[in-house]
């Protein structure tokens, strides 16, 4: 079934909703875990669509956290190997006004930016990292954030997301959800409105007067 949207913004997550940096983070949390005697399973599975330093402070409360997030940032913007742009992602943006649209991620500013240069994604004007929020995802405060930054109420945003973390994120904040099927799987994203594939299955319109029409 066809389906045809009208929203005021977009909020996109970065990281296997822009690109694909699964390996990276999967690599880099491997190797945090076994310097710091923990199960690299445990500590990737808990890592996906999270903040970093709230990761390393479930897993290891009893070290600085700061530090650690230096430790772990380091690993990250080290690993770009298999990091690309998935698909449909550089048309969509394409067709956004600037003004229109967001990135929302749960990486530090230093990581995005290294990763966004590296994939050849236009560094955005309205951005969501780690680093400017109190609560990551699940919270709804990243999401609150991007559609303040947009100047539109969250109801009027779509929130793009790969993530269950993501998701529960951009319901919490009042946002419509499309989650891409990228990294997780179909029953793990119930919770948002739609799902696609990837991006590449969206058309999107800018339309005269600000808003913005997707169809999937």
């Amino acid at each position: 079934m066809k389906v045809e949207i009208n929203v005021r913004g977009i909020l996109f997550d970065m990281d296997g909703v822009l690109m694909s940096s699964l390996g990276s983070v999967e690599r880099s949390w491997h190797k945090y875990a076994l310097s710091r005697d923990l199960d690299p399973e445990v500590a990737i599975s808990i890592a996906h669509g999270r903040r970093a330093i709230e990761t390393i402070r479930h897993l290891r409360p009893d070290l600085d956290d700061v530090a650690e997030l230096r430790v772990i940032e380091d690993l990250e913007v080290a690993d770009n190997e298999g990091l690309v742009v998935l698909p449909g992602v550089q048309e969509m943006l394409a067709a956004l006004p600037e003004n229109s649209w967001a990135i929302v991620t749960s990486a530090t500013e230093r990581l995005a930016r290294s990763r966004l240069a590296f994939a050849g994604i236009k560094i955005p004007r309205h951005f969501v990292t780690a680093d400017i929020v109190t609560h990551g995802k699940p919270h709804p405060e990243p999401y609150q954030r991007g559609a303040a930054l947009l100047g539109i109420p969250a109801q009027g945003c779509l929130v793009i997301e790969d993530a269950p973390a993501g998701v529960a994120a951009g319901k919490a904040a009042g946002c419509k959800v499309l989650g891409v099927l990228t990294t997780h799987a179909p029953e793990t994203l119930m919770e948002a409105d739609w799902r696609v594939p990837t991006l590449a299955e969206v058309q999107t319109t800018a339309n005269t007067g600000g808003s913005l029409t997707l169809r999937f």
